[in-house]
């Protein structure tokens, strides 16, 4: 498995893949935090904290993510190269976690700069160091469990089809739903809202973000990705080609 996920990890930096995913990333985050007026924006907030970030990063990697991830398995079987990979000597189980762990390293490459924001509003706040690190912690920890279920609902969705377009679409649709989908049904459900909130990740996410790193919150986001690698398993067993 470790030669497969340094394979993934060589496809993405020996093309522009990796660069154009990190730079994108970086811009989109830099632009939105540090230029343009808005509710993103850190400069007018008036707080020295990250949260502009922490709202901003999920709808990001909503489709950063799937753009990465849908080459996964379509490029593969576009290839005619997915048989001459299920016949090496790795478990499939194997095998879908090195696709995942590819991209999971990608994107948390493309985190790593962001620690920057944190060091420039703690030096620029008043007083400096007026951050509180407690829930900045927890956010990021919460942003790498997030990532890990939108990797894995990626890798998932590039083994429906060989059109790489689709696998992003369908990625793009269920990354939506599960982050967004269910707290929107709640609240057109009123009575039934605290239960469908808990089903989506942006509650689970929202409660890691409050620097309290809760077990229900982990294994939720835990059981999300397994969930969706194991499918990604049982699709590979039914359907090969």
């Amino acid at each position: 498995m470790k030669a497969l996920l340094l394979r993934e990890i060589k496809s993405f930096f020996g093309s522009p893949i990796g660069y154009l995913v990190i730079a994108l990333f970086l811009l989109l985050n830099g632009l939105f935090l540090w230029v343009f007026d808005g509710d993103f924006n850190i400069l007018n907030s008036g707080f020295a904290d990250m949260s502009p970030f922490f709202k901003l990063s999920p709808f990001i990697l909503l489709f950063l993510i799937p753009a990465v991830t849908m080459r996964s398995f379509s490029d593969e079987k576009k290839q005619g190269t997915l048989e001459l990979l299920l016949t090496k000597p790795l478990s499939k189980w194997q095998i879908v976690n090195g696709k995942f762990l590819g991209a999971f390293t990608l994107i948390v490459i493309a985190l790593i700069p962001t620690l920057i924001y944190v060091w420039v509003i703690s030096i620029f706040g008043n007083p400096p160091g007026n951050i509180d690190i407690g829930s900045t912690t927890g956010s990021y920890f919460g942003l790498l469990f997030l990532v890990a279920a939108y990797c894995a609902i990626g890798v998932f969705t590039s083994t429906l089809s060989e059109n790489q377009i689709v696998a992003f679409v369908v990625a793009v649709f269920l990354c939506f739903v599960f982050y967004f989908g269910f707290e929107g049904i709640g609240n057109l459900l009123e009575q039934n809202n605290g239960f469908l909130s808990q089903l989506g990740m942006d509650y689970h996410f929202k409660s890691m973000s409050r620097g309290v790193i809760d077990t229900r919150d982990v294994v939720y986001f835990i059981s999300i990705t397994i969930f969706f690698l194991a499918l990604t398993v049982y699709q590979l067993k039914t359907n090969k080609g």
